[in-house]
């Protein structure tokens, strides 16, 4: 993220809390409060993906990431990167960063595209719950069609970003 986009989003953020603080500093106390709980709650995961991520990276050298996921990667890459982002149930307040990671380290863009997408599109973890509530044959009907629709969206993204 660029230097300029972090700096308006802080401005936008402080600014909107100064505001409510102006109108009512009571709220924006409790306000302060559910942020501040929200990110300890978060943090030991945060720390966690970060530490697999820099493992991760230290442990597998940038080369034989980019042989694998890279440009020169097969087919294959791409779809097992979709299969893994299908069955993994990560936030993209996590992956995003892996995905990242992974490009820097040489990933081809349309692997990583897949992984997101697989990632985001296909519910494989919260398939029994959607049985449950949306049938059988409308459950993995979305999850069939997400995963032929994320693999359309990861070579189109790309064909456009390479």
């Amino acid at each position: 993220m660029s230097n300029w986009f972090t700096w308006s989003l802080y401005i936008v953020v402080f600014g909107a809390l100064g505001v409510l603080a102006f109108r009512d500093r009571e709220q924006a106390r409790r306000a302060v409060q559910v942020a501040f709980k929200s990110l300890f709650s978060m943090l030991p995961m945060m720390l966690t993906i970060i530490g697999l991520i820099g493992l991760l990276l230290g442990l597998v050298p940038p080369d034989m990431i980019s042989h694998y996921l890279g440009g020169e990667s097969s087919v294959w890459s791409t779809l097992g990167a979709l299969a893994l982002g299908a069955v993994l149930y990560i936030g993209s307040l996590f992956s995003l960063p892996l995905a990242g990671s992974l490009l820097r380290a040489g990933a081809s863009v349309t692997t990583v595209a897949a992984f997101l997408t697989g990632l985001m599109m296909v519910g494989t973890l919260t398939l029994p719950l959607e049985i449950q509530h949306l049938g059988k044959k409308m459950a993995f009907s979305r999850n069939v069609l997400s995963l032929g629709f994320a693999l359309v969206i990861a070579l189109v993204i790309g064909m456009v970003l390479q």
